[in-house]
C-alpha cells in the first residue's frame, strides 16, 4: 500500500539533540488537588470560571501541575523545564494517544504559556525528556463544565489548521515512542532473551502500525522497517540476503531452524532496525516534514483497507501469528486520524459522523473480546486460535467464523470511512 499523498520535501534533516539518550521516567503528579471549596489556592483558583494560570514544573524525572482540573474553556498553562534536557509538554485525550496540543523544544531554564481551548471531558497532561520515548507518567486532568459554549471558530480553514497540528503532533509521538520500544526489543533480541524478545515483538511495533502510512510515504523506509517474507521473494528485494526488518527478525524468533541466522546476521538484522526506526523518527522531526488534510483522512482510510484487504488473513504475522496487535494498533491509528476531522464531518455530514462512530464501537468490541490484557497493555492469543490456518497461505474466502466476524466488522468500518476524505474536502 502506498500512500503518495503525504507530501514531505527531500532535505537535510534535522537532528534532535539527545533523541537517543532516554532517562529513567518518574511519576507525574499533580501538587495540588483543585477542590470547590472556598480556598484560596492556585488550584481552586485555576478551576475558577476565569481559569486562573496553571503552573507546570517539568524536570527529567517528573511534571507537576498547582492544579489537576479547570472549568472549560482557554486553559492555560505556565510551564517550567527545571531539567537538564530538551522537553515537551502535552495535553492528550482520555484514550491517552490522541495530542490535544504540546509545547516541544522546552530547553532547559525555558519557561513558556500553553494555551488550549478545552472541552469538557477527561485529559491527561504529561512531558516528555528528550522528547522521545514513553510519556512521563501521564496525570488526569479533568475540565468541568463552565456552562458556557467552548468557541469553535466558522472558518473551516481554522479546523483544518488544527487537525493538522495534532495529527503531526501524534505521528512525532508514536515515532519517538517507537524508538524507545525499538530499543529495547532490540536488546533482548541480541542478548539472546528470546521470550522477552517474543513479548516486546507485538507491543513495539504497535506503535509503528498506529502511524503506517506515514512511514510509507518516505520511499524506502517502510520496506525497510516492515517488509514480509513473501513479498521479499516476490521481488521487493534482489537478494534475500539483503531482507530485513521486523519480519526477518520475527522469523528468527519464532521459526530460528527456517532463518539458520549466524550470529553476525543477527546483529546485523538488529543494528539495522534501530538505524531505520531512527531514520523513520529523524525524517517526521524535520523542519520540512508537513502533511495536507487529506492525509489525514486518507490516513485513516489507509489503516483499515490494510486491515480489511490483507491482515484480516495472516499474512502480516505470518512466524508469530501476533496479528491482533497490529489490528487494534490500526483501528486506534485511524481513530485518532479521524478524531482529528470528526468536527469538520460533524458540520458538513452528522449522520456520516454518527455511522463512524458506531463502526468503531462495533470493531473495538469484536477486537476487546480477544484481549485479556488492557487496551494500553494488551495481550492477545495467537491468530491462529481464531484462525487455524491464519497466515501466508490463507485467504479471505476461507476464513474462520471469528475471523469472518472481525473482517465484516472491519469491513463496516473501512465502508462508513470511505467517503471520509469527499466529505471533508467538499
Amino acid at each position: 500500500m502506498k500512500l503518495d499523498q503525504i507530501w514531505v520535501r527531500r532535505a537535510a534533516v534535522v537532528a534532535i539533540a539527545g533523541a537517543m539518550a532516554v532517562a529513567p521516567l518518574a511519576g507525574c503528579q499533580s501538587n495540588t488537588t483543585s477542590t470547590t471549596s472556598g480556598s484560596d489556592s492556585s488550584a481552586s483558583q485555576a478551576s475558577d470560571s476565569t481559569n486562573g494560570t496553571i503552573e507546570v514544573t517539568i524536570d527529567d524525572t517528573s511534571c507537576k501541575l498547582t492544579a489537576n482540573t479547570a472549568k472549560s474553556g482557554v486553559v492555560t498553562f505556565k510551564v517550567t523545564n527545571n531539567g537538564t534536557a530538551v522537553n515537551e509538554f502535552e495535553i492528550l485525550a482520555e484514550d491517552k494517544l490522541q495530542i490535544v496540543t504540546e509545547r516541544e523544544n522546552l530547553t532547559p531554564g525555558t519557561t513558556t504559556e500553553v494555551t488550549a481551548l478545552l472541552e469538557p471531558g477527561t485529559y491527561y497532561t504529561a512531558s516528555k525528556t528528550n522528547m522521545v520515548g514513553a510519556l512521563v507518567d501521564a496525570t488526569e486532568f479533568v475540565v468541568e463544565d463552565s456552562g458556557e459554549a467552548v468557541a469553535v471558530s466558522s472558518d473551516e480553514q481554522e479546523l483544518r489548521d488544527n487537525a493538522l497540528t495534532m495529527y503531526t503532533a501524534y505521528i512525532r509521538d508514536q515515532a519517538g515512542q517507537l524508538v524507545e520500544a525499538t530499543n529495547n526489543f532490540v536488546e533482548a533480541y541480541k542478548s539472546g532473551d528470546t521470550e522477552k524478545a517474543k513479548e516486546l515483538y507485538p507491543l513495539a511495533r504497535m506503535y509503528y502500525e498506529r502511524v503506517e502510512p506515514t512511514a510509507e510515504a518516505f520511499g524506502d523506509i517502510d520496506p525497510n522497517l516492515d517488509l514480509r517474507e513473501a513479498d521479499a521473494k516476490a521481488g521487493d528485494v534482489e537478494d534475500m540476503a539483503d531482507w530485513k526488518g521486523w519480519h526477518a527478525i520475527e522469523k528468527d524468533l519464532w521459526t530460528p531452524e527456517d532463518a539458520n541466522y549466524t550470529a553476525e546476521q543477527k546483529t546485523a538484522l538488529a543494528d539495522a532496525l534501530v538505524a531505520d526506526t531512527k531514520a523513520f523518527y529523524d525524517l517526521v522531526y524535520s523542519n520540512d516534514f508537513s502533511i495536507k488534510i487529506d492525509d489525514v483522512t486518507n490516513g485513516a482510510i489507509s489503516l483499515l483497507e490494510e486491515v480489511a484487504t490483507s491482515k484480516i488473513t495472516g499474512e502480516e504475522e505470518a512466524f508469530s501469528h501476533t496479528d491482533l496487535y497490529d489490528f487494534q494498533a490500526n483501528v486506534e491509528g485511524a481513530k485518532v486520524a479521524y478524531g482529528n476531522v470528526k468536527s469538520i464531518v460533524e458540520k458538513k455530514d452528522p449522520d456520516l459522523a454518527k455511522e463512524i462512530d458506531e463502526a468503531f464501537d462495533t470493531l473495538e468490541t469484536y477486537l476487546s473480546k480477544y484481549n485479556t490484557g488492557t487496551s494500553e497493555a494488551p495481550v492477545y492469543p495467537s491468530y491462529t486460535e481464531i484462525d487455524s490456518n491464519a497466515g501466508a497461505e490463507q485467504d479471505e474466502d476461507n476464513l474462520s467464523t471469528g475471523a469472518r466476524e472481525l473482517s465484516d466488522a472491519v469491513n463496516a468500518l473501512r465502508s462508513a470511512l470511505g467517503d471520509l476524505t469527499a466529505v471533508v474536502l467538499s
